[in-house]
């Protein structure tokens, strides 16, 4: 489980979290909803070493990540889909895939996760020797969400998958990231399509100005009238 107790972050005089707490229990998929600059991804990027934090505690599994090298919070099992999907454009598909498994050195496993990546998204196996710079939005953020897979992670954090994407891709990135659940692996989700993701939620919990305000179950959240007001819209 992921536990984050009275976590605060300031980024030149300014707090963009507040003290948060939450907790990402074990083969759950856990989202988190709020505004732009709401403080959605400084949380994600906290608990990847890439922000330090200037108070409060973030533990995986009991053990304290912050202070940690990002290397390590990788090998304890923690991954991230960046938003605006980041592949390396210059690379192949294979290549973006093979830099997500830089930490291991187990060769015959690796392969075998190239092949579960492409049953999760045969689209990147038709691709797989194509610059990644060249694919559409869609395929860059299936490649993104690939890449992370191939470090194995037992949680997978997810920020903004859908930005930007079609309405018909966006259903099948969370169709991908509903059997990722469903294969064992913890999901943190960071959307600003907000229905979607309370949809698939087991949890929820509300950012506002580096604050949380709600919290429940996506079921919950979804049917909460300030919810519906705030993110989904009156009439939804």
């Amino acid at each position: 489980m992921l536990k984050i107790d009275n976590l605060c972050v300031s980024y030149g005089g300014i707090q963009a979290l507040r003290g948060i707490s939450l907790e990402v229990p074990d083969g759950k998929i856990v989202t988190l909803i709020g505004a732009n600059g709401a403080g959605k991804s400084t949380t994600l990027r906290t608990i990847t070493g890439l922000v330090k934090a200037s108070s409060g505690s973030i533990t995986w599994n009991g053990e304290e990540l912050l202070g940690k090298s990002i290397d390590k919070i990788i090998g304890a099992g923690i991954a991230m889909s960046p938003e605006g999907r980041r592949v390396f454009a210059d690379m192949s598909v294979l290549e973006n895939l093979r830099i997500g498994a830089y930490l291991r050195n187990d060769k015959a496993e690796i392969e075998k996760d190239i092949q579960w990546v492409y049953k999760l998204f045969p689209r990147l196996e038709e691709r797989s020797w194509q610059l990644s710079g060249t694919l559409s939005g869609g395929e860059q953020q299936m490649l993104a969400v690939g890449r992370a897979l191939m470090s194995r992670p037992k949680l997978m954090m997810l920020d903004e998958p859908s930005l930007g994407l079609a309405p018909l891709v966006v259903q099948d990135i969370f169709s991908i990231i509903r059997e990722i659940n469903k294969q064992g692996v913890t999901v943190l989700l960071i959307e600003q399509n907000a229905n979607m993701a309370l949809k698939i939620a087991d949890l929820a919990y509300v950012l506002e100005t580096g604050n949380i305000t709600l919290s429940g179950t996506g079921a919950e959240l979804l049917a909460n009238e300030k919810v519906r007001e705030a993110y989904l819209g009156k009439n939804s």
